[in-house]
């Protein structure tokens, strides 16, 4: 019997990585023995964090900026908190207790200061900065649980959101993989692997280069269409402080992710003149489970 709090547990180092998945199949947690433990993810909690994230400082920048990064993360009556990468998602369906597969499907809101702000190009930076955006809209997929142990989980998801505040006005659609497993009872690993596809709307305001930005800043024109402007994969740790995934308390974690920016994204004159198609990014933090 597989207690929902060993799964859930899964995601607790996740705060700071918009998705990952395990780097290998361990059967773990196994001195746990056939007994399910208790767990302090069964019921409701909350989790509390920070850390850091050394990245772009902008979709196609080859300049890196360091950005302080908070993590909300819980479960209250039935309704599950999931962070996203400046934003929120929730899970409205909960799966039973002994599950061996589940559904998730909910609201998702984001924030994005793409080419908003901490732009380090004096060139781009020329071209004027662009507003902030609220992007609003659902997530959903399909877990499958005990697949290679009886901890591990497999999801396929997306997210499909719109800005609701004026800037890009478009419309964005994330699918990903993530494969998550623990590697003993204090420790955690997960690899992910997704991509991003926009629309005609969102590739113009960040990609297109008008008259006006070209004269600013002495990059050629540019009109930018919509399609697949990315994908992205993402390798991250966890460690429990006190050596037990199961009881809560502190957690650190750190995470590397490789992205590449596709078709109009990875052509664009902010990218293929001031900038580089790929993309890294490091980020660790420290998290508490209440």
């Amino acid at each position: 019997m597989l207690r929902r709090g060993y799964r859930e547990i899964i995601m607790k180092p996740f705060a700071f990585a918009a998705a990952a998945m395990a780097l290998a199949p361990v059967t773990a947690l196994a001195q746990a023995g056939p007994e399910p433990e208790e767990s302090a993810l069964d019921g409701d909690y909350l989790i509390l964090g920070a850390g850091v994230v050394y990245g772009p400082s902008y979709d196609g920048s080859d300049d890196q900026v360091v950005s302080p990064i908070p993590l909300v993360q819980g479960r209250f009556k039935g309704i599950t908190i999931s962070p996203r990468r400046g934003g929120v998602g929730l899970d409205l369906i909960p799966d039973g207790e002994d599950a061996r597969f589940g559904v998730s499907l909910g609201p998702v809101v984001n924030y994005s200061a793409n080419r908003a702000r901490r732009i380090k190009d004096p060139v781009v930076k020329a071209a004027g900065k662009l507003d902030e955006a609220i992007e609003i809209g659902a997530t959903g997929g399909v877990s499958a649980y005990k697949l290679l142990n009886p901890y591990d989980t497999l999801s396929f998801s997306a997210d499909v959101s719109w800005d609701i505040a004026g800037a890009h006005k478009g419309m964005i659609w994330s699918p990903g993989i993530t494969y998550i497993t623990p590697v003993s009872r204090a420790a955690i690993v997960t690899l992910n692997l997704s991509a991003r596809h926009v629309d005609d709307d969102y590739a113009r305001y960040y990609y297109s280069v008008t008259p006006a930005q070209s004269a600013a800043s002495g990059l050629p024109e540019f009109d930018a269409k919509g399609g697949w402007d990315s994908w992205n994969v993402s390798a991250l740790a966890g460690y429990d402080l006190n050596g037990n995934l199961l009881d809560g308390g502190f957690a650190l974690v750190g995470l590397a992710s490789y992205g590449r920016m596709l078709n109009d994204a990875k052509e664009t004159p902010y990218t293929s003149i001031r900038g580089s198609a790929d993309q890294w990014m490091v980020a660790g933090g420290v998290s508490y489970t209440f």
